[in-house]
């Protein structure tokens, strides 16, 4: 009985191990979807350098400067479903940073492109990958739609102690 085990997770491992060429071809006739054609580059080919170069739509988020306590409100309701389990209001990290003086290190469109789009921005924004590293867990999209991204910002700036 031990020898027909033996032979069959043997026969299971050589048969999982596969062809490092098939893995070859399938990969390169796979589409290349992680560049675009409007990326600019060096002089040696390389993409360039853009600190910037998060992906997201928003550009210039007005603020004022008194809290929309509305939005504050509707902001925590959000938190609380889908932000809680895994970020503090605090300087304490859970799973993913606090959210203590989160509005003095970001900018709003940095924020509000994060949470809304932060599959894009952890793999092309630096600031999102270096805080990858910290954490080590990937952010999950909350498909928050611009109203609720809006409305949490005005919580974190809340949070953050604006009046």
């Amino acid at each position: 009985m031990k020898k027909i085990l033996a032979i069959c997770v043997l026969a299971f491992v050589i048969a999982s191990c596969g062809s490092k060429n098939d893995k070859e071809k399938t990969e390169t006739n796979a589409p290349d979807t992680t560049t675009t054609a409007t990326t600019e580059t060096t002089e040696t080919g390389n993409p360039s350098y853009d600190p910037k170069r998060g992906e997201g739509k928003f550009t210039n988020v007005e603020l004022s400067q008194k809290l929309d306590a509305a939005k504050a409100e509707a902001g925590d309701k959000v938190y609380s479903v889908k932000c809680s389990s895994c970020h503090k209001l605090t300087d304490e990290k859970l799973v993913g940073p606090g959210w203590k003086d989160v509005t003095k290190r970001h900018s709003p469109e940095w924020i509000m492109n994060f949470v809304t789009n932060p599959d894009e921005m952890l793999d092309k924004d630096p600031k999102a990958q270096a805080m990858l590293e910290i954490c080590l867990v990937r952010m999950p999209n909350q498909n928050l739609t611009d109203d609720d991204a809006r409305n949490v910002y005005e919580f974190m700036r809340k949070n953050d102690g604006v009046k």
